[in-house]
């Protein structure tokens, strides 16, 4: 029996990995990096061919981890980890200096950052395991908490985009899902985030039973930040 479930088990942090290329840099939510050695100090970091953040890595062999806080809003976390830097400039809104490295250190909603040097990567299916030396790193907020990627799951209610490496396909409809096939659905065209009138969207003061036409004016998707204009039915 293989309960893919099981895995949601092991401990991760959310964190953002940066790097650059050619001057220009990027981005994206990542929730397995690991120590692997205390002197020198080693870090690995797993990460998706398909991201522009993967390609930006392999070309200068340096990248930087910014520690998430478990106070980060989702839609914060939807602009890393849903959207492309192929379509946008990541940084354009974000808070950040440039590190020893040449590569951005994201300072919104940062506990800690580490900088690190790529010293081996190892191909597997579909990502890459980046193994590298620490060669800076620093506390940036000591009272805030790290966000585990437990806590971002089953607390904040996050989603998991495709090209995580703890992306597991959901096959069944929660109860609640199952429950509000007579409201209208509509669908994030940026992330795939479905509003669900029987749920709404409580971490944002949207009460459940809240028809999508009677969203607030100003309210965005809690992954991604899309506008209402960015949503379409789903159809029966």
């Amino acid at each position: 029996m293989l309960d893919l479930e099981s895995l949601f088990k092991l401990c991760y942090g959310m964190s953002i990995v940066s790097s650059e290329k050619d001057g220009r840099f990027n981005g994206c939510i990542v929730n397995t990096v690991f120590q692997l050695t205390p002197e020198p100090p080693m870090i690995g970091v797993s990460v998706n061919r398909q991201c522009l953040t993967h390609d930006y890595i392999v070309h200068s062999r340096v990248f930087t981890v910014s520690v998430l806080s478990q106070n980060t809003p989702k839609s914060f976390i939807g602009l890393f980890g849903f959207r492309s830097g192929r379509d946008i400039d990541k940084f354009e809104s974000v808070k950040y200096r440039l590190g020893r490295t040449g590569v951005p250190i994201v300072l919104d909603n940062t506990v800690a950052f580490l900088e690190a040097e790529v010293r081996k990567d190892v191909e597997l299916n579909s990502h890459t395991l980046f193994i590298a030396e620490v060669v800076a790193c620093e506390t940036v907020d000591y009272q805030a908490e790290p966000m585990t990627y437990s806590y971002y799951r089953d607390i904040k209610q996050g989603r998991t985009p495709k090209t995580a490496a703890t992306y597991v396909e959901k096959k069944e409809q929660s109860k609640l899902q199952k429950r509000s096939r007579t409201m209208k659905k509509y669908k994030c065209l940026r992330c795939g985030y479905v509003y669900d009138p029987a749920v709404g969207d409580p971490d944002n003061g949207v009460e459940p039973g809240t028809a999508f036409e009677d969203l607030p004016h100003g309210w965005v998707c809690p992954d991604c930040g899309a506008g209402l204009d960015e949503f379409e039915l789903i159809e029966d």
